[in-house]
Formats: structure tokens, C-alpha cells, sequence
């Protein structure tokens, strides 16, 4: 599994997780200011944007990929960021490879099973012939019955890319996205909790970690912190960017942010 990904920054590593039908390109304003304090690894996971294509999607295999990309960057260990599904697989990772985390952020993400709330919206995109499409606009168009929300159809239209011939496709592997859906609705699995310092960060109008979680999340996560980021949603980096960055920094470099 070949790994996409972009680095900027120098300083303690820290490697970022994007989240569901995203990329790294979400993630890029908030890497680059990432950077000016740490050595940020944007990855792509697999399926989803350059990376390589699997029929197999786990957060297992996703761990796993993510061990062996520190192996090939010769990273003995990393901060790490993650958000959504990628907080899920940064979960994952930090359980089963606790020597290779420092200091672990999940952004709006509980280590617990979901509703399989995207189902139709997978089934929507999957319906879809790009052939059949000259624009953007066009598309956009077509999917505003399945998926009313603008702001989620402009996030999901950034995945389309254009083939040699001129033809709309997606750049991730929307079909085994599909197939394996339901494995990424799964909860975390832990042999023994994770006891390093780990910030969770949620959003006040998100509901993705509700309070019922906290238990959970402290049975795994023993030197959790929850920190709630006023008027956010499940996007923080982009709906608050400067309360996010500020939240990161402070808990990953607490000794040079202090006083």
C-alpha cells in the first residue's frame, strides 16, 4: 500500500489524518500553519485521494498502513492527528502501536460504532455517470435531491478529477468505499488502553462525541482530555480554524506555550 502524502515544517513530527471522502488538500491551509511548529506528514489514506486503491478497508489495515509509511520515513515515533475517520484510524494506531505515538489529537471522533448515516449518500455518488457530465455545476445539479447540503456537495465535488480524456471521475475508490462501508462504522478495538497524553476535540454543534461517550473514551484513553470548541461543527479546522490551531499547539508543545 503506497501512501500519498505532502510534508512542510520542521520540528517534532506530526503526522495528519484526513476523514471520510477527503484528502489531504482538505487539510492543507491547516498543515501548512501546522508546519511553522512541527514537521507535518499530510497523509492520504487508502482509497481516498493519490493513494493506492484496495478492495480491502479496515481500521486495522489503515493502522497498519500508517506503521509501515513511519517505517519507510525512518519515523521511530510521531505525534499524532486525526480527524473523523482518520481519528478513528489514529484510535487504532496509537492501541496497537502505543511505542510509536507521543502524544496522540482526535478532532470530533469517539472511539465508539456510528449509524451508518452515509449509506444513501455513497448509493447517490454511485449512481451517478460522470460520463454523461461537462461540469461541475452539472453534477453539483444532479446531487442537490440525495444530498441537500451545499457545503457537503462542494466537499464531496472536490474529489472529482478529470481523466485523459476530459471524462469526470472520482480520485478515491468510491466503490471499495462502498463495499466496505460498514467496517468503517465499527467501533475501536483495544487489548489494553493507550497511556499517553490524547487530546479529544469536539465541536459544540457537532455530535459525533456526545457526553454519553466520555466514559468510553476515558476507559480507553486514561489521560484523555475533552476540550469543546465553541460554534463549531464537525469541521473544525475549517469552521474555526484559529481556535483549533491554538487548541493543537497548546496541548502538543505544552512546555513553549505555557505562561
Amino acid at each position: 500500500m503506497q501512501l500519498h502524502f505532502e510534508s512542510v515544517g520542521n520540528g517534532p513530527p506530526l503526522i495528519v489524518l484526513h476523514g471520510l471522502f477527503g484528502s489531504l488538500e482538505n487539510w492543507r491551509s491547516m498543515t501548512r500553519r501546522l508546519g511553522e511548529s512541527f514537521w507535518v506528514f499530510a497523509v492520504d489514506q487508502r482509497n481516498h485521494g493519490r493513494s493506492s486503491h484496495s478492495a480491502e478497508m479496515s481500521y486495522s489495515l489503515m493502522a497498519e498502513d500508517l506503521h509501515e509509511f513511519m517505517r519507510q520515513q525512518h519515523l521511530e515515533s510521531s505525534h499524532i492527528l486525526g480527524h473523523s475517520m482518520g481519528g478513528k484510524t489514529a484510535m487504532q494506531f496509537a492501541l496497537r502501536f502505543p511505542e510509536s505515538v507521543e502524544r496522540l489529537v482526535i478532532a470530533d471522533m469517539a472511539p465508539k460504532a456510528y449509524r451508518p448515516t452515509q449509506k444513501e449518500m455513497i448509493e447517490a455518488l454511485l449512481a451517478l455517470d460522470l460520463s454523461k457530465f461537462g461540469s461541475r455545476k452539472e453534477i453539483d445539479l444532479a446531487l442537490t435531491g440525495p444530498i441537500p447540503d451545499l457545503a457537503v456537495r462542494q466537499f464531496l465535488l472536490k474529489d472529482l478529477k478529470r481523466n485523459p480524456a476530459g471524462f469526470f471521475g472520482w480520485q478515491m475508490n468510491l466503490r471499495g468505499i462502498s463495499d466496505n462501508y460498514d467496517s468503517l462504522t465499527e467501533g475501536i478495538t483495544a487489548n489494553q488502553p493507550f497511556d499517553k497524553p490524547t487530546l479529544f476535540v469536539r465541536g459544540e454543534k457537532s455530535r459525533y462525541i456526545k457526553p454519553d461517550d466520555f466514559e468510553l473514551i476515558h476507559r480507553l484513553f486514561p489521560r484523555a482530555i475533552i476540550h469543546t470548541i465553541e460554534g463549531a461543527g464537525h469541521w473544525l479546522h475549517v469552521e474555526a480554524p484559529e481556535a483549533f490551531l491554538r487548541t493543537v499547539k497548546d496541548f502538543l508543545l505544552p512546555s513553549k506555550t505555557s505562561g
